[in-house]
This record gives C-alpha cells, structure tokens and sequence, in this order.
C-alpha cells in the first residue's frame, strides 16, 4: 500500500488535460497530478474538497498527486495506481467474500498479449485478476466505465477465452462508493465492453465490490458484494434511445432555422434532447459531421455551433420529454418550440451560460436517467 499518511486537503478548481488539474490550497493556485484518466464528470465539481500528497520529486511540474476527492461528504478513492495495491492487500488479508482461498503469487502478470493485474494461486490452481477502480455511481447504482475503453473489451474477452479453456479467471471491479447495492457494466457510454462483459460474465468469476474509505486514505472497509441485474442489461444495451447533445456557440448569432425563419441565438452552451428508436449511434454521428442534408432544426444551428459532448441514454423506454422537461427546469433560457413542433414539449432546446456538464444540477440530470430510475426495476 502506498504512503498516504500525511495528505493535503485542497478545493477542486478545472481540469486541464486527463491528467493535470488545478487544486486551491490556501488561497494558492497548484498544479497537481491526476493519476485517473477518467472522465469523472460526476465529481469534479469546482470547489470540491481534494485529497492531495505532496510529489517526492521536488524538479516536478505537478507539485501533488491528487489522492481522493469527496462526494456528498463521502471520501471518494481516484488514485488508480492504489488501486492494485488495495486489491493485493484485500485478497492477503482474506477479507473479499468467496475468495478467501487464494493467496497473491505476483503482480503484472503476461499472458500473450495482455498484461493482467494480478495472479493468485490456491495449490497448484492459477487465477489471473483484472483489476479496475470504479468511480461512476448513482444513489444505489455502479457502473464501470465512465469513458470508451477499447483496453478493457480487450481483457474481459482474454480473459473469457482464458476461462472457456479451463484456466480460472476473473476481474474484480473496486467500487468507491459505499452506498453502492448494484453494479453493471456502463451501456450508456461504452456498449460494446457491456456487450462484451454480458457475453464473458457467465465464464468469469468476478465481483463488484464496495469499500468505505476515511479521510486517511489508509485502510479501507469492505462493504458489500454488490448485485448483478442482468436482466437490465439485456433489456436497454440496444442501439436505441435518447440523447443529450451539448454543442458550444462562442457568440451572439441569428441563425435561420428552416421554415422557422431567423432566430437569435446566445452565446453561450446549448443541450439538444433528441430520440432515435433506432440506430441510435448513427444519429449521434450524423450530428458530428456538418456536410449534410438539412432536415431537422439541430442541424441548422450545428452549423455554427460546435458539439463538445454527447450524452446518450440507451433504453427501450420512452424518455424524450420526461428528459426535455428535466433540463427546461434547470436551464437559464430555452429557444421556443425548437425541435418540439410535433409533441406537446416547450422546447427541446436549452441554454446554458457555462458548460452544463461542470454544473451538479445536469449531471444529476443525467444520472437520474441513466442509472437512477432503473431502481424501481430492480430487486434488492
């Protein structure tokens, strides 16, 4: 386990790249490493408290490592580089159900083109381990990840291979949340790892597990082993759904918008909630790209405008104008009866004066959605 007796607390204030961000601490501004290459819209809120440990290389440009950060008071794991050492201490200590008769043999282990986390043994059994940290949760919910990650299909599908020939192997999803009750793998952002983990679980022996952690990051406290309801995800992981396209206009522009005529337009960020009952992916695409046929009223304002993110909401209910009405409530303007002339909506078309995905009120938005509601489908 790494050294984290002696920790800063700072305040969360931008990121500037996956890996470097800005801490206040003591009225100072600092430079600090971010060794979590997740998105974490979900946390890193400006003005959140940051668990920080001072860099041992003096000659560093990033004076801190950032360690943890809090949510809703609750001390929040981001290190992943720790991650694997909580892991090995876990599996030493026989303190993760159902695996208390594997012992650690070595870390970083090869197996033909993937490198795993850890190889345990039990006799002269073999387990290879994947180990991944899990920040993205709801009230109840867990989902792993929070961004595409080609490299994770990978080793779910290696090590599913690895199974099917007979060789123990698994994957152990590290929940930093410890009000977490459920977990799956994340649909909404990255469908093919879900399809992935659906199709490789069964051939797996995997756990998603919750810990609670204090603000000394030293010693965490198992929680529980969290649900699988697979019955969801063989529901909503399908190519259809809703969206949230956020695009930036970076000046006050009149836009003519088809039959509608010219419409003024702020600066400033704007959420488009738009459905596709199919091919969900392609409409997405096709509101990245400009060169095309103008049909619908995003289209016209996607010429001058720029997207920034795009949020999709996999499932086979329909949420357009519950979602609508959501974000309407929590918007600062909206352009009327914009892409809403053929339902009962005001607009499906908000404005916001900041990047709605650094504000908490959207980003509960989108995890009331995504992860939220699907309590009511689910068995405790």
């Amino acid at each position: 386990m790494k050294n984290t007796s002696t920790l800063s607390q700072g305040l969360f204030v931008d990121r500037l790249n996956r890996f470097v961000c800005r801490i206040k601490i003591n009225h100072e501004i600092v430079y600090c490493h971010m060794p979590n290459p997740g998105r974490m819209w979900e946390l890193l809120y400006p003005g959140a408290v940051v668990y920080l440990r001072r860099a041992a290389q003096k000659e560093r440009k990033t004076a801190y490592d950032v360690i943890g950060i809090e949510r809703d008071g609750v001390p929040i794991l981001l290190d992943t580089q720790y991650n694997n050492d909580v892991a090995a201490r876990l599996i030493t200590e026989k303190c993760i159900p159902g695996w208390e008769r594997w012992n650690l043999l070595r870390r970083e282990v090869t197996v033909g083109s993937s490198r795993f986390d850890l190889l345990l043994e039990c006799g002269d059994e073999h387990f290879y381990l994947e180990v991944k940290s899990c920040t993205l949760f709801g009230k109840t919910a867990a989902m792993f990840p929070d961004a595409v990650t080609e490299r994770g299909k990978r080793h779910v599908l290696h090590l599913a291979q690895l199974a099917k020939e007979g060789i123990h192997a698994g994957i152990l999803f590290i929940v930093q949340w410890d009000r977490a009750q459920w977990f799956l793998p994340d649909y909404h952002t990255d469908p093919d790892f879900a399809e992935a983990f659906y199709e490789s679980a069964p051939y797996l022996d995997w756990k998603a597990l919750s810990l609670h952690w204090d603000r000394t990051f030293i010693t965490p406290q198992v929680v529980r082993v969290l649900s699988y309801p697979e019955q969801i995800l063989k529901q909503e992981n399908h190519d259809q759904g809703d969206y949230m396209l956020i695009l930036q206009l970076k000046e006050d522009t009149d836009i003519v918008i088809g039959a509608q005529g010219e419409r003024q337009f702020l600066k400033g960020y704007y959420v488009y909630v738009g459905s596709a009952r199919r091919n969900l992916s392609r409409r997405l695409a096709r509101h990245r790209h400009l060169r095309k046929r103008m049909h619908w009223h995003i289209d016209y304002l996607r010429q001058k405008a720029l997207v920034t993110a795009v949020v999709p909401i996999r499932t086979a209910d329909d949420l357009e104008h519950d979602i609508a009405y959501a974000v309407e409530k929590i918007a600062d303007w909206r352009i009327d009866r914009f892409g809403s002339t053929d339902c009962s909506c005001s607009s499906h078309l908000f404005g916001f004066a900041d990047n709605p995905v650094h504000r908490p009120d959207f980003i509960q938005v989108v995890e009331d959605f995504r992860m939220n509601r699907l309590e009511k489908k689910i068995s405790f």
